[in-house]
């Protein structure tokens, strides 16, 4: 199984956000399958519980923007979820996608031999999340998925629950001291955005033994980043091929390929 650390792999993950959102209705099988087609070997996946404890794929707690229902995630059961088109929102040759469950998520990464960056959107009733969460984990998922949440209390609450869980912390600012920060909440992972990215952060962190996942918008963002007078892209590859970052997400796994291979960065296929 790859692991989360190009050290070990020698390469960098490619990730989709919300699979390859740009082309295919985020956060469904059929994004992660398309994601994987173009070079990806890691999907970061957002998740919220229904009425009836079951986990879902979806990135809002209200399914209103995503689907044509109406509602909290909170307040529906699994079996109303799946009677939801969670494609026609996106366009009309899109209608009569589904949304997904976590085992059903699970079950596609092992198919197609990805990685999973889980984020934890649930906010209503986290110990309930955390129940059905340890009952949707088998063994051999655990080096597999690598659960993310803005919320780092929330994390230390699920690796005590569930012993041998990585977890990663996002975070949107730089710190003072990141080693501490990821020490504080027993973090494997920290999620950074690219317009914060330090490298030498990321050293401390890789020698504290933390992998890092930068991510890097959509290749609209870095043009304006461009045009603004930032250097991101020239920074990043650099960055990239001195292995500073494990894994790169962004919203379009394609362009991401394209951008690496162009600039000499090793990944997995």
């Amino acid at each position: 199984m790859p692991s989360f650390h190009f050290r070990d792999n020698g390469f960098v993950h490619l990730c989709g956000h919300r699979g390859q959102s740009l082309s295919q209705p985020e956060n469904t099988l059929e994004a992660f399958r398309e994601g994987h087609a173009l070079g990806g070997t890691s999907m970061e996946i957002d998740t919220v519980l229904t009425a009836d404890g079951e986990i879902v794929v979806m990135h809002d707690m209200l399914v209103d923007r995503t689907t044509n229902g109406s509602g909290a995630v909170a307040d529906l059961a699994l079996a109303d979820i799946r009677t939801l088109d969670a494609g026609a929102w996106f366009g009309p040759g899109y209608a009569g996608i589904r949304v997904p469950t976590l085992a059903e998520t699970i079950a596609l990464a092992h198919e197609l031999d990805l990685l999973l960056e889980i984020e934890i959107k649930e906010k209503r009733n986290i110990g309930g999340y955390l129940e059905a969460l340890a009952g949707t984990l088998a063994a051999d998922d655990l080096g597999r998925v690598m659960m993310i949440s803005f919320d780092h209390w929330s994390l230390k609450q699920a690796k005590a629950r569930i012993p041998g869980l990585l977890t990663g912390g996002i975070v949107h600012e730089r710190f003072a001291d990141p080693v501490a920060v990821a020490g504080m909440s027993d973090l494997d992972e920290l999620c950074i955005d690219l317009d914060v990215f330090d490298p030498a952060d990321a050293q401390a962190l890789h020698a504290a033994g933390r992998s890092i996942r930068c991510h890097a918008y959509r290749p609209s963002a870095l043009e304006n980043a461009r045009r603004a007078g930032l250097d991101w892209e020239d920074q990043l590859a650099g960055w990239l091929r001195d292995g500073l970052i494990d894994t790169l997400s962004g919203d379009d796994i394609g362009w991401l390929r394209n951008y690496c291979a162009a600039a000499g960065v090793r990944l997995a296929r």
